[in-house]
């Protein structure tokens, strides 16, 4: 029997709290790539991807497995198995953002997220089948069903919001919810999961890296993740304010006109002369 919580609550609050970043980290991502072009449209677009199908799914996916344990083994992990399913999640959900991000449609986004489902439901079992211990895993039809059926939704909603939502409130408030979707379509797979230990297994650790071998790793990439997108995003931030030069250039006439100054007119000129000059030719 797989214990989901063999650490408590703190693994899968810090799971969650993850899931959350890399749903922020993503969303303003894609709000940057709609309203960019170019090279730079594509620049976002990957820093998008990465966050949401990187750090959003699969850093959450693994990051919640070391709370789980299995009595009577040790679990093991297969590095190849582990690059495989991490990649997976970055590139199917760059091509739904590409699907769904630049034209906007009914059709386009619930391919896009069935497409981006598929990739995450792929990404989570190709993360089980990583894990190595001394039994046989099982999992429940009734269970990789409803997973299956929860992560074309979640994706078709966090299309959905990259696709269309602007603004701090509104993409923080749709990060909350990715998260707890992600969250929640994790748990329900591992739900479904057994273990039986084998009658003669040995007394060595299975084959694989340890759950410590990898939490280091992932935390410190995670962090540094962190701060290159923070920075990418802040300077996208800057990059696209006008500069002083430009605020003098363009705001100078609307100062004049919301100050209520009107152009100069000599004192002397008639009201029925000409634009192009103030005085009536003499006779």
């Amino acid at each position: 029997m797989l214990d989901l919580f063999g650490q408590g609550w703190t693994t899968p609050a810090l799971a969650y709290l993850v899931s959350v970043i890399g749903s922020f980290l993503g969303l303003s991502f894609a709000a940057r790539a709609r309203a960019a072009s170019g090279l730079f449209r594509w620049q976002w677009l990957v820093l998008a991807a990465v966050a949401l199908g990187g750090v959003a799914v699969w850093s959450m996916h693994f990051i919640a497995m070391m709370g789980f344990s299995v009595p009577g083994t040790a679990i093991r992990y297969d590095t190849f198995l582990t690059v495989v399913s991490g990649l997976t999640a970055v590139v199917v959900m760059g091509v739904a953002l590409a699907l769904t991000l630049f034209k906007p449609n009914t059709g386009r986004l619930l391919l896009s997220g069935t497409v981006a489902g598929a990739g995450v439901v792929l990404m989570h079992y190709t993360g089980m089948a990583s894990m190595n211990v001394h039994g046989h895993m099982h999992h429940d039809l009734f269970w990789v069903l409803a997973a299956t059926l929860i992560a074309p939704v979640a994706t078709t909603v966090a299309l959905w919001c990259a696709s269309r939502l602007d603004g701090l409130p509104a993409i923080m408030s749709a990060s909350l919810l990715m998260g707890a979707a992600v969250s929640l379509m994790h748990y329900t797979g591992m739900v479904g999961m057994h273990v039986e230990q084998a009658e003669h297994a040995p007394h060595s650790s299975p084959d694989g890296a340890t759950s410590h071998d990898l939490l280091l790793p992932l935390v410190v990439g995670l962090f540094v993740l962190m701060l290159i997108c923070s920075l990418f995003l802040l300077l996208g931030e800057s990059d696209d304010r006008p500069s002083p030069r430009e605020q003098a250039a363009h705001g100078a006439p609307e100062q004049r006109v919301h100050a209520g100054r009107e152009p100069y007119r000599p004192r002397y000129a008639r009201d029925d002369a000409p634009a192009e000059d103030f005085w009536s030719p003499r006779r």
